[in-house]
Parts: C-alpha cells; structure tokens; sequence
C-alpha cells in the first residue's frame, strides 16, 4: 500500500458525506429546494470536487480517492458532477467502468425525476 491513508475508502466516503451534508444544508437554508434536488446539487459539487482532487493527485502520484467512492457518489444522485468532472478535468475518460456507471446513475435519476413530476401533475 502506497503512503497515505490506511483506509482511504472509509475516509472518503465519510469526507463525502460530510461535505454533501454541509453543502445540502447550506442549500436547504437559501433555497428551500425539494430534499431530492438539494441531494442531487449537493452530491454533483462534492463528486466534482473529488473528479478534480483524484486528478491533482494522480499527477503527483499521491493518495487517490477510490474509484467505488467516485462510483458511489454518481450512483446516489451526483452524476451531474460526474460528468463536468470528466469534461473539465479530462478525468477517468479512458475508463469504460466511469462511463457505464455515469450512463445508469443518468438514466436512473432522470426516469425518477420524471416518475415524482407525473406523480405531483397526476
């Protein structure tokens, strides 16, 4: 194991979640938008954050943020920043895993998005 952290996936996944907690509370106080919405902004910044962090790091050969952690956060509702995150920081574009992923989590979100629009006009 390279130096750093031990275990760098319990780490960054409660680093995750801290920051997604913060960032949605800060939300809910200025917007009073749906939860679901301030999930999604929330975990779409820290997953973008983490897209732009693992690829500094991964220049200077340092402690990488697991790819399960990149993965989890696209999966929960952060795939927007999953997305900018590739595109801005030309990150984890050669990966197939990062693509498959980023599609479902898209396809997920967006078909329940749409599931709680029809449920609120019906």
């Amino acid at each position: 194991m390279p130096k750093g952290l031990r275990k760098p996936r319990k780490f960054f996944l409660g680093l995750a979640v801290l920051l997604t907690l913060g960032a949605g509370v800060a939300i809910w106080r200025a917007t009073r938008w749906n939860p679901y919405v301030i999930a999604m902004v929330s975990l779409s910044v820290v997953n973008f954050l983490f897209y732009g962090f693992d690829k500094l790091t991964a220049k200077f050969e340092k402690q990488r943020i697991p790819e399960v952690v990149l993965h989890a956060l696209s999966l929960l509702g952060g795939f927007a920043g999953g997305w900018a995150g590739r595109s801005v920081f030309r990150h984890k574009t050669q990966k197939r895993s990062f693509l498959v992923v980023l599609v479902i989590s898209t396809v997920l979100h967006v078909g329940l998005m749409l599931w709680m629009v029809n449920q609120r006009a019906g």
